[in-house]
């Protein structure tokens, strides 16, 4: 079955983003101005598909909108191919943090973003054109995987770790990038008595610079992702550890969703309609 939406809209036209992590996924629900409407994140889990139409129906409820007010629809992230109401071609990661990025900051920017399986470096100039990007997708260190390790090492909850790190009077450092080997020093520094609070911002410390070796980075930076949007001390720590000011958007989990939702947005514009048929999600 197909949607006609030209003929059966609800309300104002809508614009959505689904990115479509390995950990959480993400939906955002824009109007023709790139505003915001609604949002929403749940963990994957293992149907994406059934976590993309719940998050959907969360994130069109609070932008007060229907299935039918859709126009388009854009997927990205790890499961993309899994979602099956989408009606523009699947983008990836990479050009979604770079649209959603220069959106919300638009000027030549380097984009850090710490997800929960892999970091991006993507360099981005004044115009919004993707200039270059690196990735590090071999190992954990460094990822929100990295640190609900380091949580469970230290019998500590994710939310705790934030306000650990803070409170830390000095720093424990972990000198091995390897999960393996960080979860062993981690183990031998409370063994040895050290404080809880002082080893969670080595281990905040150790991602920083996983990270940040990865690439060089441009004079404005933006940080994005999962880990920093429930880690605002890690933001903090980037920019000491850089010597400047880092750039951190209003909703930083949704950035590739937002690129996503945009993209879905352009379609329409691209096309010079304002009407398009959206897949049936079966209810």
């Amino acid at each position: 079955m197909m949607i006609d939406t030209s003929s059966d809209r609800s309300g104002r036209a809508v614009y959505v983003g689904l990115d479509m992590g390995s950990s959480r996924s993400k939906v955002v629900v824009i109007d023709d101005a790139g505003q915001m409407l609604g949002h929403a994140v749940k963990k994957s889990g293992t149907d994406f598909s059934k976590t993309a139409k719940a998050c959907l129906d969360s994130a069109l409820e609070m932008a007060g909108a229907e299935f039918r007010d859709i126009v388009h629809a854009v997927a990205t992230g790890y499961g993309r191919s899994n979602v099956a109401f989408v009606t523009e071609e699947n983008k990836t990661e990479i050009g979604c943090l770079a649209r959603g990025g220069h959106h919300y900051f638009p000027e030549a920017i380097t984009i850090i973003d710490i997800g929960g399986q892999d970091n991006k470096i993507i360099k981005v100039d004044a115009a919004g054109h993707r200039l270059n990007f690196k990735m590090n997708r071999k190992c954990a260190a460094g990822t929100g995987a990295f640190l609900e390790e380091m949580s469970a090492r230290l019998d500590v909850s994710l939310e705790e770790m934030n306000f650990l790190a803070r409170e830390a009077r000095e720093m424990i450092k972990l000198g091995s990038y390897c999960t393996v080997f960080s979860a062993t020093e981690v183990l031998e520094s409370i063994r040895n008595g050290k404080n809880v609070n002082d080893i969670v911002k080595g281990i905040f410390y150790s991602m920083i610079r996983r990270v940040l070796e990865m690439d060089s980075l441009t004079d404005r930076v933006v940080v994005t992702g999962g880990v920093v949007a429930h880690n605002g001390y890690l933001v903090e720590m980037v920019s000491e550890m850089i010597g400047r000011s880092v750039l951190l958007a209003e909703h930083p989990q949704m950035v590739g969703a937002v690129g996503a939702a945009l993209y879905a947005r352009d379609g329409k514009n691209s096309a010079g309609a304002t009407t398009s048929k959206v897949p049936s999600t079966g209810d």
